[in-house]
């Protein structure tokens, strides 16, 4: 079985369905005002930790199965934001003559006369959904390409990821690219016909979000049990013996550094519309490096571990940052040094070692 002796992995799917089908369904059938409904900012909340747990369990797949700590792993969710963002976007205003959407407000500012090739199909949902998972993933197998060929590994190959994103947070804050410069997208109206702020759509966002995620964590579980994962893990301890066994490990890292690219793709795209704004911040090292923490909390190699560590550390950021927000960073650095310390293996880490000294 699947999850056979494996309470903790049941609990957290059994939390995930109950937030994603109980919330949406109340707000759907209860009005405003009621002790069942929940509040948009509450709902949006939700489904911004739903996304960020997505997030957090694609990095889990590459640096605690694989032993690759990719601290630029945030350039993968902000790539695939930027593909729903432009898919927004193409879905404000007015129609063309032949139906299409004119060109986004911020390119009218900047005088721009066309729609730049790279933006053609963002009018249709299906192409976008397709760009989600498409762009992230070739940007993943085109850089891990390189670096696996070359055998980069260790520091020498978090800090070449961490330059990559950093290179994207430059180019994206340029006007030229066409991507809305250092404001981003930002005042989307609609998605796939439906008003975008409305309690209904923001319900249903939360919904696909948390199913995106179970599925996701089935998918990803599935592959960690299975002769890939086996092969994944071995590398991680020992890559030179798996080299050694004959096994092409460039190309199973590369493997499992795509398909986590376009997890956070699609926890990226999930994340815009949930709080109606893109921009080259996504981007920054310090994202990624927020990523690496949640995980290391939460307790790598796990799955559920960076989901539950994503969503406690995000949780008290929104206390902190309301309450005190210049002590957050501060807090965030000796969590991370405390657990690293006395924790290695994170809360769920330490969890599972006492339950297994009680039997």
């Amino acid at each position: 079985m699947l999850f056979k002796n494996d309470k903790a992995t049941v609990w957290v799917l059994a939390v995930l369905a109950a937030i994603s089908l109980i919330v949406p369904l109340c707000n759907l059938i209860f009005a405003p005002g009621s002790p069942l409904y929940f509040s948009a900012y509450t709902v949006s909340l939700l489904g911004k930790y739903t996304t960020f747990a997505l997030l957090g369990m694609s990095l889990d797949l590459v640096w605690g199965y694989c032993g690759i700590l990719a601290l630029g792993h945030g350039a993968f969710f902000a790539l695939g934001g930027y593909m729903m963002g432009m898919y927004l976007m193409r879905q404000i205003g007015n129609r063309g003559v032949y139906g299409d959407p004119l060109l986004p407000d911020f390119m009218v500012f900047l005088d721009w006369k066309e729609l730049p090739w790279y933006w053609h199909g963002f009018d249709q949902f299906w192409f976008a959904a397709i760009m989600i998972v498409l762009v992230p993933g070739a940007l993943a197998f085109l850089f891990g390409w390189l670096a696996f060929r070359s055998r980069v590994t260790g520091v020498y190959l978090s800090i070449i990821t961490q330059a990559l994103t950093y290179a994207l947070l430059l180019a994206f804050f340029r006007n030229e690219m066409g991507f809305g410069g250092n404001n981003g997208l930002t005042d989307f109206k609609e998605i796939l016909g439906f008003n975008i702020q409305s309690d209904a759509v923001r319900a249903c966002l939360l919904m696909a979000s948390g199913m995106i995620l179970i599925l996701a964590f089935l998918a990803s579980r599935w592959v960690v049990n299975s002769k890939l994962g086996r092969v994944v893990r071995a590398i991680r301890d020992q890559e030179m013996r798996v080299r050694f066994l004959g096994y092409r490990v460039e190309m199973f890292k590369l493997w499992i550094f795509v398909f986590a690219a376009m997890l956070a793709g699609i926890a990226g795209a999930l994340y815009v519309p949930q709080v109606g704004i893109i921009n080259p911040s996504e981007f920054s090292p310090l994202n990624s490096l927020e990523i690496v923490i949640w995980v290391a909390i939460g307790g790598r190699g796990t799955l559920y571990g960076a989901i539950v560590g994503a969503v406690l550390v995000n949780y008290t950021k929104t206390l902190l940052t309301g309450w005190a927000p210049e002590i957050w960073l501060f807090f965030l650095g000796a969590t991370f040094i405390l657990v690293t310390v006395l924790l290695p293996d994170g809360l769920l880490g330490f969890w599972q070692r006492r339950l297994q000294e009680q039997k």
